[in-house]
């Protein structure tokens, strides 16, 4: 039960959508609309933003949806073309049946149809939470489609003492009577009978604050919604998709591979993280080209908690030669 807890942090096209070529630059409004993937599975998706290049976005969860980012990424998307997508069991995507559909394979195989969708040659990712496990399992299976990589507040590249170490530091920044209360909220989340998003949102009024460096400055300073999605999409990401997607990686470990991988990324972390720093390193210690900022008076939300860091550090790397 615990590990499930701390994961959950963890047909025709509706709207047609005509290629973003490489050098376009000019205003985007924001527009939503959906692509069917090779298996028939419908995928919700977000084009914002202006500028030369485009970027795909990839949320955390897994189960999550666009929305846990979307509104923290305006300084992006002010310079770039940025997709935003839920990914398959979240948001607005299918939530398959068979979950069998949901597996990390099905992620990696979804991502790449989403840039082929766009006519994107190669593309850069930017990626919270869980979600630069995804991008490095997917730049791994396609490394000539990703320019540069991104990830924000990341799971590490290997699962091995991770749940353990994260529960004992996210814990220990809650009194007995917070923990008490964070597991009936979470309990509360999946009862059909409750308001879903009120539940959602008496959740995460205790477990957001774990999450910052200091949630009495910072938390005003969150633009996105963690509790967005319609009730049914909440209550499958809750029962199912954590649980599968994430066990579809089982006991992961991807460092001897990232060594063969050159894609420049870039790895922001908060010093007041409660993923371990030390795991988070390993990234940076087996991609032969990646760089590591730790980033002060952050934690988990680096990118709105000191945005006068993270974005100037952003834009630095994105003009910067591969």
């Amino acid at each position: 039960m615990m590990k499930r807890r701390l994961v959950a942090f963890f047909a025709a096209c509706c709207v047609a959508a005509p290629g973003i070529a490489r050098g376009q630059s000019r205003p985007m409004a924001s527009r939503d609309g959906f692509f069917v993937t090779s298996d028939s599975a419908r995928i919700h998706f977000r084009v914002d933003g202006s500028g030369p290049d485009t970027l795909i976005a990839i949320h955390g969860g897994p189960g999550g949806d666009m929305a846990q980012f979307e509104g923290d990424f305006a300084p992006l998307a002010a310079h770039h073309v940025v997709i935003f997508y839920d990914q398959r069991g979240g948001g607005g995507s299918e939530l398959p049946k068979d979950t069998m559909r949901l597996v990390y394979t099905r992620q990696i195989a979804d991502l790449d149809e989403l840039r082929l969708h766009f006519k994107l040659r190669s593309v850069t990712l930017v990626a919270h939470s869980y979600g630069p496990l995804l991008t490095a399992s997917y730049a791994l299976a396609h490394p000539d489609a990703v320019k540069k990589m991104v990830f924000f507040g990341p799971v590490p590249p290997y699962g091995k003492d991770f749940w353990k170490r994260f529960g004992e530091n996210f814990n220990a920044r809650l009194d007995s009577t917070q923990r008490r209360q964070l597991a009936e909220r979470g309990r509360r989340m999946r009862d059909p009978q409750l308001d879903a998003r009120q539940t959602c949102r008496d959740y995460w009024a205790i477990a957001i604050r774990p999450r910052l460096a200091e949630p009495d400055r910072t938390l005003p300073l969150l633009k996105s919604d963690l509790c967005a999605s319609e009730p049914v999409a909440m209550r499958y990401s809750g029962a199912t998709s954590n649980r599968v997607i994430m066990g579809s990686y089982g006991d992961w470990d991807l460092r001897e591979r990232l060594k063969t991988l050159q894609t420049p990324t870039l790895v922001f972390h908060g010093e007041q993280e409660a993923i371990p720093m030390d795991m988070v390193e390993q990234w940076v210690t087996s991609l032969p080209h990646a760089r590591l900022v730790k980033v002060p008076r952050a934690a988990h939300f680096a990118y709105a908690e000191r945005p006068e860091i993270v974005w100037p550090e952003v834009e630095k790397f994105f003009a910067s030669k591969p």
